[in-house]
């Protein structure tokens, strides 16, 4: 009998931890999904980590993989992001892997423009002999 006295507050905090974990889930910006190119031996995959900038930057994770040759590409000086307004937007940063080895896996970081971008399109020069590979989304 005991025992049944802290059943109110153990379905109290079962209560208020549900509701946190609901509320959370539904304030996270969705992310947009994955997009992928496959040329000169390199696959890169690019995917942007929200739907909508995030403290006044936008933040895109990037994969690179290759068998062939190391990756060189300094991702920081290869990238812009272009939305429908035609603003074209250099990085702020790579964090990531350095250049070299097969693998590189980080996050570039670019300004945001402002006003309410309808798509955005990223675009990265000369990966690895790749003339240009252009990832774009449609935002909402």
């Amino acid at each position: 009998m005991r025992a049944l006295r802290f059943l109110p507050i153990l379905l109290a905090i079962v209560a208020l931890t549900a509701f946190a974990n609901l509320t959370s889930a539904e304030s996270a910006p969705p992310t947009l999904e994955a997009r992928s190119s496959d040329a000169e031996g390199v696959r890169v995959v690019v995917q942007p980590r929200t739907n909508v900038p995030v403290d006044g930057r936008w933040e895109f994770n990037v994969s690179m993989d290759t068998h062939t040759k190391p990756l060189s590409d300094d991702l920081a000086r290869a990238s812009v992001l272009i939305d429908n307004a035609g603003h074209r937007l250099t990085p702020l940063a790579w964090q990531g892997g350095p250049p070299g080895g097969h693998h590189r896996k980080g996050v570039l970081q670019f300004p945001f423009a402002g006003g309410n971008p309808k798509s955005i399109e990223l675009q990265i020069k000369s990966v690895e002999g790749a003339e240009k590979r252009v990832f774009q989304w449609q935002l909402k």
